[in-house]
């Protein structure tokens, strides 16, 4: 359907590698069905957990996972894995999803956005640099975390693109 109709893909946390994949297996079908229309922009699932150290970030990560509900996260395998029954393939979104993964929902953790500001942003560009247009943020502490956030990760962000940017002008 998105390599068809939609202007939007999403999907649930990965890789940068994992998405890539994705990304090729859409752009394949967009081309197999003769797409005219422009293709279809890539959003992927995130958590992030960003600290001032990597050691603060993995210890607030192994906290969520201490807090969560094994019989919850279960249940709610069981029934993705039953949804994915369904699909072609036959194993839909999460036949590849640990408990950790699941713990937050849609495989946020996969995407790794864990660590430093600097691992973050880095993380960010390596998504960006295998399809991903949008990155669908979540947080734990949804304020706090959102202002720590665009203080610290995003100018990095953008730091890095305009490097990046520089050394390809400087190449041509």
């Amino acid at each position: 359907m998105a390599a068809r109709v939609s202007d939007w893909y999403f999907t649930n946390g990965n890789t940068p590698e994992g998405l890539k994949t994705q990304v090729d297996d859409i752009r394949a079908k967009e081309a197999a069905f003769g797409r005219t229309r422009p293709r279809a922009k890539i959003g992927i699932n995130a958590f992030g957990i960003v600290r001032p150290t990597e050691a603060e970030a993995k210890a607030e990560l192994q906290n969520v996972l201490d807090h969560a509900i094994p019989d919850a996260v279960r249940g709610f395998h069981h029934e993705v894995q039953n949804a994915g029954n369904a699909s072609p393939e036959k194993e839909g979104n999460w036949a590849k999803s640990t408990f950790q993964d699941l713990v937050q929902y849609n495989d946020g953790f996969r995407s790794n956005l864990i660590g430093t500001p600097e691992q973050v942003a880095e993380r960010i560009l390596a998504l960006k640099d295998h399809g991903a247009d949008l990155i669908l943020l979540g947080f734990l502490h949804f304020q706090e975390e959102v202002d720590f956030f665009g203080k610290h990760v995003i100018p990095l962000v953008r730091e890095l693109e305009a490097a990046r940017d520089a050394k390809a002008v400087a190449a041509e």
